[in-house]
């Protein structure tokens, strides 16, 4: 860390906010081209404190060296006071998101759509967009806190640029940002926030996702070991539903979950889940080697004695490991998929199928799927525009080129879910077994039949 990447001709006639700006710049490149040495050197990513502690060291070098340049020049040299200010800028946006900040503390904004530094959108709870003032002072200085952020988030990707024009990371407040470049008119951000990051079946009931007889079902179907997949559109709540279904999970129950992106932070809570494996999909690097993809991760899920394997969402050849998961002994299993209705989970599974390296057959699939998966939820939106759930299928069986299976819960008038058919009689047995009240389930089954 010893090289000095001060420009000549740095002088505090520029202004504060300038040398403060071209500091920042100068260990943040610094930090990112550290990081890239210790990961080539295979040492581990620097934690919070030795990453702070990183950050002073090459700020007090940078600062020495811009007062040896004033020196050489007989130009002014800032004061302590300035320089102390300086160092407390260059932290708070190398520790902080900077122009993000903002936005990022307000917990009633979903998502942050930034289309170039000065067209910012942002999506409040309740659905509505509206536009907000600009986060940075020109395209160019976005590009260096969007650099800045993954040089902090010591993950695997840390280049931004035209020959790498995407990036996609985990923010410090577990905010999801995907960002592009190049490819696009200006650079753009995308941030999907996680409000409820420590979700469970009574905060569902609380938001309105369910009624508590669907919640007392559902919490039985994952404690009776059951294995569910997730289905809905773009941003409809399937993370949430997931985060609130481990929230049932016993917590002696050893748990590896397999992500694109890190977003469950399951590993996040040592009293709910202790024993807890979190892995997460890696890129390959500029010379394309050394990526890794969901599939390989849930095969070395498997080999670590997980009592449930937790996949954040299907979305490709994972699809066939993650079904060998669960029809191996690892029931409990839980998963989401993208998909426009319940039974369009089904299709969405067999396409994936078909294009993973295996090559399946619709048939062959329907077969996997139909002994591998005993639930389908599916997420929608209620007359009202709020996110519900809004059908639950029991998967019973397949036959050639159909999945057969029951909708126990369906669409009512209003979009939410209302029972329908009952489950199997010895699917509710295990549900029973597992804590369902067997008079209630009559009643709201039965009772609605007739």
């Amino acid at each position: 860390m010893s090289e000095h990447l001060m420009p000549p001709g740095l002088v505090p006639g520029g202004g504060e906010r300038e040398l403060s700006r071209l500091v920042r710049q100068r260990v943040a490149a610094r930090l990112a081209t550290y990081a890239v040495e210790r990961e080539s050197a295979g040492l581990p990513a620097e934690d919070e404190t030795a990453r702070r502690a990183t950050v002073g060291l090459l700020l007090a070098e940078e600062l020495r060296e811009q007062r040896r340049h004033a020196l050489a020049q007989g130009g002014p040299v800032i004061d302590a006071a300035a320089e102390e200010r300086i160092a407390q800028a260059v932290k708070d946006e190398l520790f902080g998101t900077g122009g993000l900040e903002r936005l990022l503390a307000d917990t009633t904004i979903e998502n942050v759509c930034i289309n170039g530094s000065d067209v910012v959108w942002v999506k409040d709870a309740a659905g509505r967009w509206r536009r907000e003032r600009p986060v940075a002072a020109s395209d160019e200085e976005l590009v260096e806190l969007v650099r800045t952020l993954a040089a902090r988030t010591g993950g695997e990707e840390r280049r931004f640029d035209r020959g790498m024009p995407r990036l996609n990371l985990q923010l410090p407040d577990g905010s999801r940002l995907f960002a592009v470049m190049a490819v696009t008119g200006r650079v753009s951000l995308t941030i999907r926030r996680h409000r409820f990051p420590a979700a469970s079946m009574a905060e569902l009931v609380r938001l309105g996702v369910c009624d508590q007889q669907l919640a007392a079902f559902l919490r039985a179907l994952v404690r009776a070991r059951k294995n569910i997949v997730i289905g809905g559109g773009t941003n409809v709540g399937k993370t949430t539903v997931l985060r609130a279904f481990a929230h049932e999970i016993p917590p002696e129950e050893r748990l590896v979950t397999i992500e694109d992106t890190f977003e469950l932070g399951l590993d996040a809570d040592p009293v709910a889940h202790p024993n807890v494996v979190a892995m997460q999909a890696r890129e390959p690097n500029i010379e394309g080697q050394g990526g890794i993809d969901q599939a390989e991760l849930v095969r070395w899920g498997l080999r670590m004695s997980p009592d449930r394997v937790i996949v954040g969402e299907i979305r490709g050849a994972e699809v066939i490991p993650m079904c060998n998961a669960m029809s191996q002994g690892n029931d409990g299993s839980l998963s989401t998929i993208h998909a426009s209705t319940s039974r369009g989970v089904f299709t969405k599974l067999a396409s994936y199928a078909a294009q993973s390296p295996e090559r399946l057959s619709l048939e062959a699939t329907n077969l996997m799927v139909a002994s591998a998966v005993h639930f389908v939820v599916h997420l929608g939106w209620d007359a009202a525009g709020r996110r519900v759930i809004d059908s639950v299928r029991e998967v019973i069986d397949a036959d050639g080129q159909q999945i057969v299976s029951n909708e126990v819960f369906r669409p009512g008038p209003d979009g939410r879910a209302v029972p329908a058919t009952p489950v199997r009689t010895e699917t509710l047995d295990d549900l029973i077994a597992a804590g369902l009240d067997a008079q209630g389930v009559a009643v709201q089954w039965w009772g609605a039949a007739s």
